[in-house]
Protein backbone atom coordinates (compact mmCIF):
# COMPACT_ATOMS: atom_id res chain seq x y z
CA UNK A 1 0.00 0.00 0.00
CA UNK A 2 0.97 3.81 -0.69
CA UNK A 3 0.26 5.09 2.31
CA UNK A 4 1.43 8.76 1.63
CA UNK A 5 0.91 9.78 -2.13
CA UNK A 6 0.91 13.28 -4.02
CA UNK A 7 -2.16 15.01 -5.08
CA UNK A 8 -2.70 18.54 -6.83
CA UNK A 9 -3.71 19.70 -3.08
CA UNK A 10 -0.22 17.96 -1.17
CA UNK A 11 0.57 14.86 0.37
CA UNK A 12 -2.94 12.52 0.71
CA UNK A 13 -3.02 10.43 3.60
CA UNK A 14 -6.23 8.16 1.44
CA UNK A 15 -7.31 5.87 4.74
CA UNK A 16 -7.18 8.93 7.14
CA UNK A 17 -8.60 11.64 4.37
CA UNK A 18 -5.91 14.29 5.20
CA UNK A 19 -3.20 16.35 3.78
CA UNK A 20 0.49 16.55 5.45
CA UNK A 21 1.57 19.98 4.39
CA UNK A 22 -0.89 20.62 1.54
CA UNK A 23 -0.30 23.81 -0.91
CA UNK A 24 -3.80 24.32 -1.53
CA UNK A 25 -6.98 24.28 1.05
CA UNK A 26 -8.31 21.06 1.94
CA UNK A 27 -10.55 19.80 4.82
CA UNK A 28 -7.66 18.59 7.54
CA UNK A 29 -4.00 19.48 6.80
CA UNK A 30 -1.28 18.00 9.54
CA UNK A 31 1.76 20.51 9.68
CA UNK A 32 5.50 19.86 9.67
CA UNK A 33 6.70 22.94 10.26
CA UNK A 34 6.00 26.28 10.16
CA UNK A 35 7.98 27.55 7.11
CA UNK A 36 5.55 29.27 4.54
CA UNK A 37 6.11 26.75 1.66
CA UNK A 38 4.11 23.93 4.43
CA UNK A 39 2.40 25.67 6.04
CA UNK A 40 -0.35 27.65 3.53
CA UNK A 41 -3.14 29.27 4.43
CA UNK A 42 -7.31 28.61 3.86
CA UNK A 43 -7.58 25.01 5.02
CA UNK A 44 -10.57 24.04 7.67
CA UNK A 45 -8.42 22.07 10.35
CA UNK A 46 -5.76 21.97 11.37
CA UNK A 47 -2.89 19.94 13.41
CA UNK A 48 0.30 20.74 14.08
CA UNK A 49 3.02 20.23 16.92
CA UNK A 50 2.55 21.44 20.71
CA UNK A 51 5.96 23.16 20.49
CA UNK A 52 5.78 24.83 17.43
CA UNK A 53 1.80 26.42 18.08
CA UNK A 54 2.63 29.88 18.68
CA UNK A 55 4.40 30.22 15.19
CA UNK A 56 1.82 28.56 13.30
CA UNK A 57 -0.85 30.95 14.69
CA UNK A 58 1.17 33.46 13.62
CA UNK A 59 2.15 32.08 10.62
CA UNK A 60 -1.85 31.02 10.08
CA UNK A 61 -3.35 34.12 11.38
CA UNK A 62 -4.83 31.78 13.67
CA UNK A 63 -7.17 31.22 11.10
CA UNK A 64 -8.89 27.63 10.93
CA UNK A 65 -9.12 25.67 13.83
CA UNK A 66 -6.00 24.57 15.71
CA UNK A 67 -5.21 21.39 17.29
CA UNK A 68 -2.15 20.62 18.51
CA UNK A 69 -0.06 17.39 19.44
CA UNK A 70 3.32 17.28 21.58
CA UNK A 71 6.13 15.20 20.64
CA UNK A 72 6.00 11.51 20.77
CA UNK A 73 2.19 11.38 21.52
CA UNK A 74 -0.23 9.76 19.00
CA UNK A 75 -3.76 10.55 18.18
CA UNK A 76 -6.11 8.72 15.42
CA UNK A 77 -7.58 10.36 12.21
CA UNK A 78 -10.49 8.53 10.67
CA UNK A 79 -8.34 5.09 11.94
CA UNK A 80 -4.96 6.02 11.26
CA UNK A 81 -2.36 6.78 13.92
CA UNK A 82 -0.68 10.00 14.05
CA UNK A 83 2.44 11.18 15.87
CA UNK A 84 4.61 14.16 15.78
CA UNK A 85 8.50 13.79 16.37
CA UNK A 86 11.00 16.42 16.28
CA UNK A 87 12.53 16.88 12.79
CA UNK A 88 15.39 19.53 14.67
CA UNK A 89 15.19 22.14 11.63
CA UNK A 90 13.26 24.53 13.57
CA UNK A 91 11.09 25.38 16.69
CA UNK A 92 8.49 22.87 16.65
CA UNK A 93 9.09 21.34 13.78
CA UNK A 94 8.08 17.70 13.47
CA UNK A 95 8.34 14.25 11.52
CA UNK A 96 4.77 12.93 10.96
CA UNK A 97 4.72 9.43 11.17
CA UNK A 98 1.35 8.14 9.86
CA UNK A 99 0.48 4.22 10.89
CA UNK A 100 -2.76 2.41 8.88
CA UNK A 101 -2.93 -1.42 9.67
CA UNK A 102 0.59 -2.38 10.75
CA UNK A 103 2.42 -0.31 7.71
CA UNK A 104 4.14 3.05 8.84
CA UNK A 105 5.11 6.13 6.78
CA UNK A 106 7.45 8.77 8.53
CA UNK A 107 6.92 12.55 6.23
CA UNK A 108 10.03 14.22 8.13
CA UNK A 109 9.24 17.73 6.30
CA UNK A 110 12.64 19.56 6.50
CA UNK A 111 15.27 18.94 8.73
CA UNK A 112 18.66 18.58 10.42
CA UNK A 113 20.75 16.49 13.02
CA UNK A 114 22.98 19.43 13.54
CA UNK A 115 23.12 20.60 17.47
CA UNK A 116 20.72 23.62 17.10
CA UNK A 117 19.95 25.25 21.16
CA UNK A 118 16.90 27.28 19.98
CA UNK A 119 14.88 23.55 18.78
CA UNK A 120 14.27 20.13 20.06
CA UNK A 121 17.14 17.25 18.37
CA UNK A 122 16.07 15.30 15.56
CA UNK A 123 14.69 11.90 16.67
CA UNK A 124 15.12 8.68 13.79
CA UNK A 125 11.84 7.26 13.27
CA UNK A 126 11.56 3.55 12.40
CA UNK A 127 8.91 2.94 9.32
CA UNK A 128 8.42 1.11 6.52
CA UNK A 129 8.85 4.34 4.14
CA UNK A 130 10.65 7.31 4.77
CA UNK A 131 10.20 10.38 2.89
CA UNK A 132 12.73 12.73 3.22
CA UNK A 133 14.40 16.17 1.60
CA UNK A 134 16.93 16.59 -0.28
CA UNK A 135 17.72 20.14 -0.44
CA UNK A 136 21.18 20.03 0.07
CA UNK A 137 21.36 16.32 -1.33
CA UNK A 138 25.18 16.50 -2.90
CA UNK A 139 28.18 15.24 -1.27
CA UNK A 140 29.80 19.24 -1.24
CA UNK A 141 27.54 20.03 1.02
CA UNK A 142 29.10 19.34 4.62
CA UNK A 143 28.68 22.02 7.14
CA UNK A 144 31.13 23.09 9.79
CA UNK A 145 30.60 22.65 13.02
CA UNK A 146 28.65 25.21 15.17
CA UNK A 147 30.95 26.31 17.38
CA UNK A 148 33.99 26.67 14.99
CA UNK A 149 31.06 28.71 12.48
CA UNK A 150 29.68 30.98 15.07
CA UNK A 151 33.63 31.70 16.84
CA UNK A 152 34.46 32.63 13.08
CA UNK A 153 31.45 34.93 13.38
CA UNK A 154 32.03 36.66 16.63
CA UNK A 155 35.74 37.23 15.29
CA UNK A 156 34.12 39.24 12.40
CA UNK A 157 31.73 40.87 14.35
CA UNK A 158 34.51 42.03 16.81
CA UNK A 159 36.44 43.02 14.07
CA UNK A 160 33.75 45.45 12.80
CA UNK A 161 33.29 46.89 16.44
CA UNK A 162 37.29 48.07 16.16
CA UNK A 163 36.34 49.61 12.79
CA UNK A 164 33.22 51.87 14.33
CA UNK A 165 30.79 49.35 11.98
CA UNK A 166 27.04 47.95 12.45
CA UNK A 167 27.55 44.26 11.44
CA UNK A 168 24.39 43.22 9.44
CA UNK A 169 23.50 39.43 9.13
CA UNK A 170 20.88 38.78 6.39
CA UNK A 171 18.99 35.65 7.77
CA UNK A 172 15.74 33.42 7.04
CA UNK A 173 13.63 35.09 10.12
CA UNK A 174 11.98 31.88 11.25
CA UNK A 175 14.51 29.87 12.66
CA UNK A 176 18.12 30.53 11.55
CA UNK A 177 18.08 34.28 12.77
CA UNK A 178 16.87 33.10 15.92
CA UNK A 179 19.65 30.13 15.51
CA UNK A 180 22.58 33.16 15.11
CA UNK A 181 21.32 35.35 18.25
CA UNK A 182 21.32 32.49 20.43
CA UNK A 183 24.39 30.97 19.01
CA UNK A 184 27.11 34.45 19.00
CA UNK A 185 28.76 35.95 21.71
CA UNK A 186 26.25 38.49 23.42
CA UNK A 187 29.13 40.26 25.44
CA UNK A 188 30.41 41.79 22.02
CA UNK A 189 27.23 44.27 21.49
CA UNK A 190 23.72 45.02 21.25
CA UNK A 191 21.67 43.25 18.74
CA UNK A 192 18.91 44.63 17.06
CA UNK A 193 16.04 42.87 14.82
CA UNK A 194 14.19 43.61 11.76
CA UNK A 195 10.08 43.70 12.65
CA UNK A 196 9.89 40.35 10.54
CA UNK A 197 12.35 38.92 13.30
CA UNK A 198 11.41 40.29 16.17
CA UNK A 199 7.41 39.14 15.58
CA UNK A 200 8.48 35.34 15.66
CA UNK A 201 11.50 35.75 18.19
CA UNK A 202 8.36 36.88 20.61
CA UNK A 203 6.77 33.14 19.26
CA UNK A 204 10.23 31.64 20.32
CA UNK A 205 10.67 33.61 24.00
CA UNK A 206 7.18 32.61 24.68
CA UNK A 207 7.35 29.17 24.11
CA UNK A 208 10.07 28.97 26.60
CA UNK A 209 13.25 29.71 24.49
CA UNK A 210 16.20 31.32 26.20
CA UNK A 211 17.06 34.04 23.83
CA UNK A 212 19.46 37.51 24.08
CA UNK A 213 17.72 40.45 24.57
CA UNK A 214 16.97 42.25 21.00
CA UNK A 215 15.40 45.18 20.30
CA UNK A 216 13.54 46.14 17.47
CA UNK A 217 14.69 48.13 14.55
CA UNK A 218 12.16 50.54 14.15
CA UNK A 219 12.12 51.51 18.02
CA UNK A 220 15.74 53.40 17.70
CA UNK A 221 15.43 56.85 18.17
CA UNK A 222 19.45 57.50 18.10
CA UNK A 223 20.97 55.56 14.89
CA UNK A 224 24.31 55.92 16.94
CA UNK A 225 22.83 52.68 18.72
CA UNK A 226 23.83 50.86 15.77
CA UNK A 227 27.49 51.42 16.00
CA UNK A 228 28.90 47.71 16.78
CA UNK A 229 25.90 46.35 16.99
CA UNK A 230 24.37 43.08 15.09
CA UNK A 231 21.83 43.64 12.99
CA UNK A 232 19.37 40.75 11.70
CA UNK A 233 17.05 40.50 9.12
CA UNK A 234 15.32 38.90 6.31
CA UNK A 235 17.19 37.85 2.65
CA UNK A 236 13.94 40.55 1.36
CA UNK A 237 15.50 43.66 3.57
CA UNK A 238 19.12 43.68 1.59
CA UNK A 239 19.75 46.27 -0.70
CA UNK A 240 16.72 48.42 0.30
CA UNK A 241 16.76 51.97 1.89
CA UNK A 242 15.46 49.91 5.50
CA UNK A 243 19.24 49.06 5.71
CA UNK A 244 20.93 52.90 5.00
CA UNK A 245 20.00 53.81 8.65
CA UNK A 246 23.06 51.88 9.92
CA UNK A 247 25.67 53.91 8.65
CA UNK A 248 29.02 52.17 8.22
CA UNK A 249 28.61 48.34 7.80
CA UNK A 250 29.64 44.76 6.95
CA UNK A 251 27.07 42.47 5.45
CA UNK A 252 26.95 38.95 6.02
CA UNK A 253 24.82 36.34 4.65
CA UNK A 254 23.59 32.69 5.93
CA UNK A 255 22.96 30.31 4.14
CA UNK A 256 23.69 26.56 3.03
CA UNK A 257 23.91 27.85 -0.37
CA UNK A 258 27.15 30.14 0.78
CA UNK A 259 29.21 26.74 -0.10
CA UNK A 260 29.39 27.78 -3.35
CA UNK A 261 31.48 30.68 -4.08
CA UNK A 262 29.19 31.69 -6.99
CA UNK A 263 26.56 32.47 -4.49
CA UNK A 264 28.82 34.65 -2.65
CA UNK A 265 29.32 36.46 -5.32
CA UNK A 266 25.43 37.00 -6.80
CA UNK A 267 24.65 37.85 -3.14
CA UNK A 268 27.23 40.69 -2.82
CA UNK A 269 28.12 40.51 0.70
CA UNK A 270 31.37 40.82 2.92
CA UNK A 271 30.69 37.88 4.65
CA UNK A 272 29.08 34.36 3.57
CA UNK A 273 28.52 32.57 6.44
CA UNK A 274 27.61 28.81 5.63
CA UNK A 275 24.94 28.36 8.31
CA UNK A 276 21.89 25.74 7.17
CA UNK A 277 18.74 24.48 9.10
CA UNK A 278 18.99 21.59 6.98
CA UNK A 279 20.89 18.15 6.83
CA UNK A 280 23.78 18.34 4.72
CA UNK A 281 24.62 14.88 3.33
CA UNK A 282 26.08 13.12 5.48
CA UNK A 283 23.22 13.70 7.85
CA UNK A 284 20.62 12.77 5.28
CA UNK A 285 22.43 9.12 4.37
CA UNK A 286 23.06 8.70 8.42
CA UNK A 287 18.78 10.12 9.17
CA UNK A 288 17.72 7.74 5.72
CA UNK A 289 19.77 4.61 7.88
CA UNK A 290 18.49 5.19 11.10
CA UNK A 291 14.98 4.90 10.04
CA UNK A 292 15.80 1.03 8.47
CA UNK A 293 13.10 1.99 5.72
CA UNK A 294 12.20 -0.42 2.93
CA UNK A 295 11.50 2.48 0.50
CA UNK A 296 13.00 5.98 0.59
CA UNK A 297 11.11 9.10 -1.12
CA UNK A 298 13.10 11.62 -2.59
CA UNK A 299 11.60 14.55 -2.34
CA UNK A 300 12.65 18.61 -3.31
CA UNK A 301 16.33 19.81 -3.75
CA UNK A 302 18.95 16.82 -5.61
CA UNK A 303 16.48 14.58 -5.95
CA UNK A 304 17.73 12.76 -8.70
CA UNK A 305 21.27 12.23 -7.77
CA UNK A 306 20.42 11.46 -4.24
CA UNK A 307 18.02 8.38 -5.57
CA UNK A 308 20.75 7.09 -7.94
CA UNK A 309 23.13 7.40 -5.29
CA UNK A 310 20.88 5.47 -2.67
CA UNK A 311 20.01 2.96 -5.65
CA UNK A 312 23.53 2.37 -5.95
CA UNK A 313 24.14 1.54 -2.46
CA UNK A 314 21.03 -0.93 -2.62
CA UNK A 315 18.36 1.01 -1.23
CA UNK A 316 14.84 0.57 -3.34
CA UNK A 317 14.79 4.66 -3.37
CA UNK A 318 12.18 7.01 -5.73
CA UNK A 319 11.54 10.29 -6.44
CA UNK A 320 8.77 12.32 -5.06
CA UNK A 321 7.76 15.34 -6.97
CA UNK A 322 5.92 17.98 -4.30
CA UNK A 323 6.41 21.94 -4.27
CA UNK A 324 8.39 22.06 -1.51
CA UNK A 325 11.38 24.32 -2.04
CA UNK A 326 13.25 24.26 1.25
CA UNK A 327 16.02 26.90 1.36
CA UNK A 328 15.64 28.91 -1.52
CA UNK A 329 18.84 29.51 -3.21
CA UNK A 330 18.24 33.15 -3.95
CA UNK A 331 15.43 35.02 -2.06
CA UNK A 332 13.76 34.00 1.20
CA UNK A 333 10.58 32.04 0.74
CA UNK A 334 7.97 33.21 3.33
CA UNK A 335 4.97 35.33 4.38
CA UNK A 336 4.40 37.70 7.01
CA UNK A 337 7.60 39.68 6.20
CA UNK A 338 5.91 43.04 6.32
CA UNK A 339 7.42 46.03 8.75
CA UNK A 340 10.79 47.02 9.69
Amino acid sequence: MRLIKPTERGLYVEPGDFYIDPWLPVERAVLTHAHADHTYRGSKNYLVSKEGERLFRTRLYNEGNIETLSYGKSTTINGVKVSFHPAGHVLGSAQIRVEYKGEVWVASGDYKLTFDPTCAQFEPVKCHAFITEATFGLPIYRWTKPEILFEEVNEWWRGNVEKGKATVIFAYSLGKAQRIMKSVDHSIGKIFTHGAVERLTRDYRETGVDLPPTKYVGEVADKKEFIGSLIIAPPSAQDTPWTRRFGAQSTGFASGWMRIRGARRRRAVDRGIILSDHADWDELLTAINATEAEQIWVTHGSIDILVRYLQSIGKDARPLETKFVGDAPETEIADGEEGD
